[in-house]
């Protein structure tokens, strides 16, 4: 009865990971231009769909597989046996990987925002196939799988540095290779805004980002129990959302003299992002601090990478990345004895007696994930810059990659006469 149960809870969580991907689709076309809205659409169900088939052949196996060492998994590839559930196992290995597929996705998913309306279709293709077989399971084999980072002692619970800094840093690597978008530059460096198509689109998007994010977090704790503990994170991952969404839209208020409603939105995913590491292991309080500081770095950082050239249409280094590293290193401070000891994993933080070990801990997690992710992705995109090309035509971008990929526009009757001027 217990493992039906806890398989029950822990699809739900699946599923409502999975949903998200309606979220980023909405987030990411509304945040960008309307002449390329059905191909950012079109691009996310086509990378779940090869996210999923590279990750049931190699890339589970590289994070779970039984023959594994510190640095990568190993065995069980292919058609490794799902249907057997194994004596002690708390849901069957079918629904687990149902719920690490959708974690996996939504790494992809975040990487694309640095790819975002200048990409070739089939760059698309190609790095989701290397990213979800190689570069992803690594870092989440380090510390989800039982690797070297596992033995350490990192806390990750739900994926501030496995999901979200892995799918930046491979975000931070497209963004310098394939350079700013057409216009986002004036000749002198200052940056142009290029607004996205459709507020409304991209706060909807927000909303399903967030009420999925409790199968991100709660759903982590795979087993059910009688729901305390479940309950308790979710309500961690509230109150540092809310209090993200709150504090970037102040800090705007105040700096700008507007309330900027992107900020605010930006704002409440850093929240998310950076409660993801430590819903299980900070006090409600403590997500509140977390989730107010998050959404006053993503004001700054935003800010930041413009400044620096760096054209990130989704502002997914900030929100993913900046929250990430400091949602990790949260734990660092915050972790209390209690919920060490409930979890399992790594020792107090600083403010809670545990001095500045499971800190280290976390930096170093942080630095050399963020490292290898980075350095990865940009070997790879590299590679495939010099033999295939990245970008599309200039013609072609300026045309929409709706037009030009897929010889249709998303919004057809909308985008009738219009012509496309530098």
């Amino acid at each position: 009865m217990e493992l039906g149960t806890s398989a029950i809870w822990t699809m739900l969580g699946a599923i409502l990971v999975l949903f998200m991907q309606c979220g980023f689709i909405m987030l990411e076309a509304g945040s960008t231009q309307m002449k390329n809205a059905g191909h950012i659409a079109g691009k996310t169900v086509f990378s779940v769909g090869i996210v999923s088939l590279v990750f049931w052949a190699v890339g589970y196996a590289f994070i779970f597989g039984t023959h594994g060492g510190p640095i990568i998994g190993w065995g069980d590839f292919f058609a490794f046996d799902m249907k057997d559930v194994p004596d002690g196992s708390v849901v069957a290995p079918t629904v687990m990987f149902m719920f690490q597929l959708a974690f996996a996705a939504i790494s992809m998913s975040v990487a694309w925002g640095g790819f975002a309306e200048r990409a070739k279709l089939s760059v698309y293709l190609i790095f989701a196939v290397i990213f979800s077989a190689i570069i992803y399971p690594v870092i989440a084999h380090w510390i989800w799988g039982g690797g070297w980072l596992a033995e350490h002692g990192k806390q990750d619970y739900a994926g501030s540095t496995v999901v979200h800094l892995t799918g930046a840093m491979a975000a931070l690597a497209a963004t310098i290779l394939l350079k700013p978008r057409l216009g986002k530059y004036h000749p002198s460096g200052k940056p142009n805004e290029i607004p996205g198509h459709n507020q409304v689109f991209t706060t909807l998007g927000v909303m399903l980002l967030w009420i999925g994010w409790f199968g991100f977090n709660a759903g982590s704790t795979i087993t059910a129990g009688d729901g305390s503990f479940f309950g308790f994170i979710a309500v961690n991952t509230q109150l540092g959302a809310a209090a993200g969404a709150a504090a970037a839209l102040l800090i705007s208020w105040v700096l700008m003299g507007k309330a900027d409603i992107p900020t605010m939105l930006n704002g409440a995913l850093a929240g998310l992002v950076a409660i993801t590491a430590s819903c299980a292991f900070v006090e409600s309080w403590a997500a509140i601090v977390i989730g107010l500081v998050a959404g006053l770095l993503v004001y700054g950082s935003m800010r930041m990478f413009d400044k620096l050239g760096i054209d990130d249409p989704i502002y997914a280094l900030s929100v993913h990345g900046m929250a990430g590293v400091w949602g990790t290193l949260s734990n660092g401070l915050f972790a209390t004895p209690e919920l060490v000891d409930q979890v399992g994993v790594g020792k107090p933080g600083l403010f809670y007696g545990g001095g500045l070990e499971q800190l280290g801990v976390q930096a170093m997690g942080v630095a050399v994930c963020a490292a290898f992710a980075f350095t990865a992705s940009y070997v790879v995109l590299a590679i495939m810059k010099s033999v295939m090309g990245l970008r599309v035509t200039e013609e072609e971008e300026l045309v929409g990659l709706d037009m030009s990929e897929h010889g249709s526009y998303g919004y057809p009757e909308q985008m009738k006469g219009v012509t496309t001027h530098r």
